[in-house]
């Protein structure tokens, strides 16, 4: 049994060989290495300054607006889609007339390319485009929508519609999971559909529920391609993630500031991640 075992053991070490040595290559190491040149004053010979670098960072007036910005952005556009996705999972989950072709008008955003997302996105809320040509219409005033206030409006509404296919794959599939026993005991005691929907469904959907928060916070990190290629390096103020402020201190090879915030992005990630996952652990144990 130990041979069967050990054999088996280096089968799988062989089959994951392949993407942990990529995984070490492009990620781990040099996360490792950046976290190593945070508490240095140089990328090449530098000394150990301690935390001088987050220091400066924190003392940052760019990089505290970048942080704000991200943390509303998140805050905000991630329980909106959760929502959405929710609800239309739920309908999707009937039998509906063209419930199909609603699926793949979903779905279809993951696959557009990314120019041709920014150029839908430009003709729309461009100065001279087709949101304000309708403003004038209707003899209102014009709107800057990517250089005003409402950018962060336009940028929700580009990352829900990004992700939100992603997200009724998951929620339909945990629906479809959830025993139909449940809710036929559930009619037959007379259960109102709003007690089957929040004893049952939402009980038993909350695993599922919790990872896709999760991917929905990981998602809202990778809208700064989108927030690039329509508003450029330095867009409006209430745009401004914390992508770009590395993305600039890579450009002016500031390396220090740049891994000190990164490193402080993850452990705020690894944070909210272990949190999640410890309540939806009580959770279910509570469940059993």
């Amino acid at each position: 049994m130990m041979g069967k075992l050990r054999k088996d053991w280096v089968v799988a070490v062989l089959f994951l060989a392949p993407s942990l040595i990529g995984f070490s290559i492009f990620y781990l190491i040099p996360f490792g290495m950046g976290f190593i040149y945070s508490f240095q004053d140089s990328t090449v010979d530098g000394s150990f300054v301690g935390f001088d670098n987050y220091e400066a960072l924190l003392a940052s007036s760019s990089f505290r607006r970048a942080a704000s910005n991200t943390f509303l952005f998140t805050s905000v556009s991630v329980p909106i889609m959760i929502v959405l996705s929710l609800l239309l999972a739920q309908l999707l989950n009937k039998r509906l007339f063209l419930r199909n072709w609603l699926q793949t008008a979903f779905v279809l955003p993951l696959v557009v390319p990314v120019a041709s997302i920014v150029m839908i996105w430009q003709i729309l809320f461009d100065w001279n485009g087709t949101l304000n040509v309708w403003l004038q219409h209707f003899n209102l005033a014009r709107i800057d929508w990517m250089k005003s206030e409402w950018s962060i409006g336009v940028l929700a509404i580009v990352y829900t519609w990004k992700n939100i296919g992603y997200n009724i794959i998951l929620f339909l599939a945990g629906l479809q999971s959830i025993p139909k026993d449940y809710y036929e005991t559930a009619d037959i005691e007379g259960a109102s559909s709003f007690h089957k929907w929040l004893h049952i469904t939402l009980v038993y959907l909350t695993p599922t529920m919790v990872f896709v928060f999760l991917i929905s916070i990981i998602n809202s990190f990778k809208v700064f391609r989108e927030t690039y290629l329509i508003a450029g390096d330095y867009p409006h103020d209430r745009i401004y993630m914390l992508q770009h402020y590395m993305n600039n201190m890579f450009l002016s090879l500031d390396v220090q500031k740049l891994t000190a915030a990164a490193v402080l992005m993850v452990g705020c990630i690894l944070v909210f991640v272990m949190i999640m996952l410890a309540v939806e652990r009580r959770f279910r144990d509570s469940m059993e």
